[in-house]
């Protein structure tokens, strides 16, 4: 079992059960103006502005437009349901290449859109498509951690995407490496180093976040190419 805990939540208590109301009542419509926000992604206009950028699409335009389908199909299923058509499609769609070939980088955080383009990416690559694409279907960022581990049978750098039913349960990964969602107890072979997710960063032992996410440059560079690219995702 990895060895992180949840942030433990925090109650109020008080004798003015109005204000209580009204702060509540404000919650659940920043909530509600949060999701409506990530539901308003326009594929047409996302079409045409990667086409703007990258010229004719080709098969990718395909792809893309099986990207929107997954979300018209998952929409109402259960979130574990969503879990599955999610990672099933990522790991089909996008064949794993470095990033020295796909981008002639030596590390470049793909945003989901470039990865349906290319077809192609590396582990954080998917780890970041599967976060984005479960945001969209209404999980919350603090079920979801994007997770470096390190793949003890590769001996090498590796990313996931975690999933945290419920604030103290053990989180479920998904993986590139294994079509299959397993408990990361059943993973032995992946030693975690730290996660994060639009809550935070985390490490491993720690009982919450140790420190900002705004801080991961590159975490800010990808938030920034899909607000240019029209995603609305907030801050993740």
């Amino acid at each position: 079992m990895w060895p992180w805990q949840r942030i433990p939540g925090w109650q109020q208590r008080g004798h003015w059960p109005a204000l209580a109301l009204v702060l509540l009542l404000g919650a659940l419509l920043g909530l509600s103006q949060a999701l409506a926000a990530w539901a308003d992604w326009d594929f047409r206009r996302l079409i045409d502005t990667a086409e703007k950028r990258y010229g004719n699409l080709g098969n990718a335009r395909i792809r893309i437009l099986a990207w929107e389908t997954l979300f018209k199909d998952s929409a109402h299923l259960a979130e574990q349901d969503k879990l599955d058509n999610v990672n099933r499609f990522f790991n089909r769609q996008i064949r794993f290449a470095d990033d020295s070939h796909v981008w002639q980088q030596v590390d470049y955080w793909a945003t989901p859109i470039e990865s349906l383009i290319k077809g192609a990416g590396d582990c954080e690559d998917y780890a970041i498509a599967k976060y984005f694409s479960l945001r969209r279907l209404g999980i919350a960022s603090e079920k979801l951690r994007i997770t470096y581990v390190k793949a003890l049978r590769l001996n090498q750098a590796h990313m996931v995407l975690t999933y945290y039913p419920s604030p103290a349960a053990e989180p479920l990964v998904l993986d590139n490496l294994i079509n299959q969602i397993r408990p990361a107890s059943q993973r032995q072979d992946l030693l975690p180093v730290y996660a994060f997710n639009a809550e935070g960063l985390y490490l491993p032992g720690a009982r919450s976040k140790k420190s900002d996410s705004k801080k991961l440059s590159r975490w800010q560079d990808l938030l920034k190419k899909m607000h240019t690219e029209g995603f609305a995702i907030g801050e993740g």
